[in-house]
């Protein structure tokens, strides 16, 4: 069986995609799988072994990239298209069967939306796949025999930022139990500027941000007994990746985001939903949710 498997361009949506795939591989364990997503995605995919192709959609002027990914598609006859996208690209491929997730927002968690396409309820929990040999450098750059913390201080607009000066505040109140902090953060100057605080000013942290494979970061994050960062791409990896996360949201919306995985937790900014100020969410209440996971955790 060959699938196209269309989906996000973001990393939070991507990793929320996962799920569904996952699904239909468990039903077809020898599908043959080409996912076209965003480059920010692509090594979110790398490790899955039923993954034959990755199609980096990077967008252009006049939505010429749903050109090129036709282009890139129109060759093969397909058994299934996915396309999470809302685009009308498998209209003008040939394929057995097609399933295509309306375009635009709407009320409701976006996993359940996905799963909806295929009625599985309830919706599949996202997964995210690694390496042998990114668990094994994982292992070298957090060894057993020590309680990492993981941190998550950046996200992609500053509104879903909690203030620097909480984080630290956070980790030195956490790091008195006995855990040991990490710093996570995406690619370019920017994300490293957002995280520098932490990295300057918190004893004893390691700084594992930057360029890596979605897959190397997946296993480090699987090292760590717990994960508190902002609504981001990096919380929804965490909480596939089984780690006990608590994310943070203001002005981002729980209902439709908030992290899905096996011990994934959320606290929101006290407003209305969507448009809450993420400063207004104090260290304490953090603190105790932060606590709460970590004894329900591993």
């Amino acid at each position: 069986m060959r699938i196209l498997f269309i989906t996000a361009n973001r990393l939070g949506d991507a990793v929320i995609s996962t799920g569904l795939l996952a699904a239909l591989l468990r039903r077809d364990p020898q599908a043959r799988v080409t996912v076209a997503c965003g480059p920010v995605a692509a090594s979110l995919f790398a490790p899955c072994p039923n993954v034959e192709r990755i199609i980096r959609v990077g967008k252009k002027k006049w939505d010429l990239h749903w050109f090129d990914l036709w282009r890139a598609c129109v060759g093969t006859r397909w058994d299934l298209v996915i396309d999470l996208r809302g685009s009308a690209i498998s209209l003008f491929l040939r394929s057995k069967k097609r399933k295509i997730l309306r375009g635009g927002r709407r009320p409701g968690a976006r996993i359940g939306h996905v799963a909806a396409l295929f009625k599985l309820n309830p919706p599949p929990l996202p997964e995210v796949w690694t390496t042998p040999e990114q668990d094994q450098k994982a292992a070298r750059l957090l060894p057993d025999g020590m309680r990492w913390l993981a941190l998550a201080p950046t996200a992609n607009w500053d509104g879903k930022i909690w203030p620097p000066e909480n984080f630290l505040a956070l980790a030195e109140k956490l790091c008195a139990q006995n855990l040991r902090p990490v710093v996570f953060y995406g690619p370019g100057a920017d994300e490293h500027a957002r995280a520098e605080l932490l990295l300057k000013q918190l004893p004893g942290v390691l700084d594992l941000g930057g360029d890596r494979p979605i897959g190397e970061v997946a296993a480090l994050l699987r090292r760590c007994a717990l994960f508190v960062g902002n609504d981001s791409g990096l919380m929804h990896v965490s909480a596939a990746a089984g780690v006990p996360t608590l994310g943070l949201f203001g002005p981002s919306r729980a209902s439709e985001y908030a992290p899905s995985g096996p011990c994934a937790a959320y606290i929101a900014a006290p407003g209305p939903e969507g448009s809450a100020s993420i400063a207004g969410l104090g260290v304490d209440p953090v603190y105790e949710a932060a606590c709460s996971l970590l004894s329900h955790g591993r």
